[in-house]
């Protein structure tokens, strides 16, 4: 494992990733991009499938999006659809010019938030040849209709008169207030879900203190670039291998099932864990498919 800091995007800002180099492998290797989940840092999930994944032969980088983590960019703890999904691209500039990388035989893979990003990365970038989203979300169409698209439009309405109200402070007070991660400690009457997250972020299973999830959170104004987005707009002209992955008793399995049937062509699969939650593929080595992974990028990675 080493730590690499030269890579960047478009914009400027320096993504800071964690690159696992294969034992063996006759070079130049197949290259994987992995990033997510949304709120993470690659210290918590990416890393741990980039070096499964380094393990099964590929070379790959475990990074920190824009705005957070160990990443670049200012102001701190925001999402944007555009930069978060250039960031992938970002990543495969970097590999796409390393000399122990075939340019043709790079994938990329996205945890949660970043499974949504990915897909909207395959969709822009052809060189991208191979996608795994793993407990995918869809961030843009969560935050603008909210879970299980029970917000309609006077809802969406008073969202944005809240979140530009909070800009006029921000900009009065010249910080950013934070909407704070996961609840700790847990209200009684907690979802099910939030109690999941809770079980990851805010105990040793998977706090870590960069983490916005286990710490303070996103930036309170950071929803509003995606609530004007659709970022899966152009899933339908995928034409490279996609695996989705997810469990199927997630409560956000409808954003892989509904993506899904958006994607043409026999190169695309999707693969439900049995008994599976949201974060059970953070770091359940035991049901994780990191066989079918293996199997899947092999195929399309030739």
């Amino acid at each position: 494992q080493m730590c690499i800091r030269d890579s960047h995007n478009r914009y400027g800002i320096t993504l800071a990733a964690d690159l696992y180099k294969p034992k063996n492998g006759r070079e130049p290797l197949a290259a994987v991009a992995v990033s997510g989940p949304y709120g993470a840092v690659k210290e918590q999930v990416s890393g741990r499938y980039a070096q499964t994944l380094a393990e099964q032969g590929f070379l790959t980088i475990a990074f920190d999006p824009s705005y957070y983590g160990e990443s670049g960019g200012t102001p701190r703890y925001l999402t944007s659809p555009e930069i978060s999904t250039e960031d992938f691209s970002a990543a495969v500039d970097y590999l796409s010019t390393r000399e122990d990388v075939d340019p043709e035989r790079i994938g990329i893979l996205g945890i949660c938030g970043w499974g949504g990003f990915a897909l909207n990365a395959a969709a822009n970038d052809p060189r991208v040849k191979a996608t795994v989203t793993s407990t995918m979300y869809d961030m843009s169409r969560v935050t603008a209709n909210g879970y299980f698209d029970a917000m309609d439009a006077d809802a969406r309405h008073e969202l944005r008169r809240r979140l530009n109200a909070q800009r006029t402070e921000d900009y009065r007070c010249g910080t950013y207030a934070r909407a704070g991660g996961v609840a700790d400690p847990l209200p009684a009457d907690a979802p099910q879900f939030v109690k999941d997250y809770h079980a990851y972020y805010k105990t040793p299973r998977g706090y870590h203190p960069r983490s916005l999830n286990s710490t303070g959170g996103w930036n309170v104004t950071s929803p509003l670039s995606l609530l004007n987005a659709k970022l899966l707009a152009y899933a339908e002209e995928i034409r490279s291998a996609v695996l989705m992955i997810h469990g199927d008793k997630a409560h956000s399995c409808y954003f892989s099932r509904d993506a899904f049937t958006r994607l043409q062509g026999s190169n695309k699969e999707l693969l439900l864990i049995p008994g599976a939650v949201h974060p059970d593929l953070y770091d359940r080595m035991d049901i994780i498919p990191f066989d079918r992974i293996e199997a899947f990028y092999h195929q399309y990675l030739k």
